[in-house]
């Protein structure tokens, strides 16, 4: 199991991932793909001191990254874990499930569930409030990342824009899921994590991961039109996990 001390350790750990995956043909290289590169932009923010505080940023992007190691060892170790990332995992040798909806599922769990314990963790009682403006350029570098992910799949996915013609996706919204929406939620069950007890924080957790599972259900298998748009979509996208792993992980330059 991969325990990382820092962010470097993150970024090495979440590349260990991707190349075991891109080797056994395994889909939980989408999101793993798509963190890498979320958690190397941070890094770089970090190194050209855009955060308030750079050191205390390597902790909070630490104990999220460890959140997400310790989710997929779960996984593996005997299918255990939250949840939501049991949703998000147990989708990953469907055969009906697109690769946009693989990422959003990963997406899902680490920001709904993983993003608020991790900043309720770095910065407990009233120093979170001082966490905010940092919190807030992690969100803005998420969404850019979420995007130019979004926007490399033509490649990989012809029928992606079929989503569009079914209103499914509209300004970083897919399916039912809404990433702008869950970056602001996230900073809101921080603040109220932050402030409780033990025990009321579990309770919080509980409910969060509780929610989060909903939603995975919702992304993995949505209504109305959007399910026979999916249907087309899957039939034209790229079966190479292997090849789609690495097209992936190369998204944002």
């Amino acid at each position: 199991m991969v325990v990382a001390g820092n962010i470097d350790e993150v970024v090495d750990g979440l590349a260990g991932v991707v190349r075991e995956a891109r080797r056994d043909r395994d889909r939980v290289g989408y999101f793993a793909a798509l963190y890498r590169q979320v958690t190397v932009e941070v890094r770089t923010a970090i190194h050209e001191g855009l955060f308030d505080d750079g050191p205390r940023m390597d902790r909070f992007d630490t104990l999220f990254g460890n959140r997400y190691f310790e989710a997929h060892d779960a996984w593996r170790r005997d299918r255990s874990g939250p949840r939501c990332w049991r949703e998000t995992f147990g989708l990953l040798d469907d055969p009906d499930t697109v690769i946009v909806q693989h990422m959003l599922l990963g997406v899902n769990a680490h920001i709904n569930l993983d993003l608020a314990v991790a900043a309720a963790r770095t910065s407990p009682g009233e120093d979170i409030h001082a966490l905010r403006r940092d919190f807030l350029l992690i969100n803005d570098i998420l969404g850019r990342v979420v995007l130019a992910v979004q926007d490399s799949l033509g490649a990989l996915s012809p029928l992606m824009s079929l989503l569009d013609q079914v209103g499914a996706r509209t300004d970083e919204r897919i399916l039912d899921f809404s990433v702008r929406r869950s970056r602001e939620e996230a900073w809101f069950n921080a603040v109220l994590l932050a402030g409780q007890s033990e025990e009321e924080r579990a309770a919080t957790i509980e409910r969060l991961d509780i929610r989060a599972a909903v939603l995975a259900r919702l992304i993995a298998r949505p209504g109305g039109l959007v399910r026979p748009a999916l249907q087309l979509i899957r039939g034209t996208e790229s079966d190479d996990v292997p090849a789609v792993i690495t097209h992936l992980d190369r998204a944002v330059r």
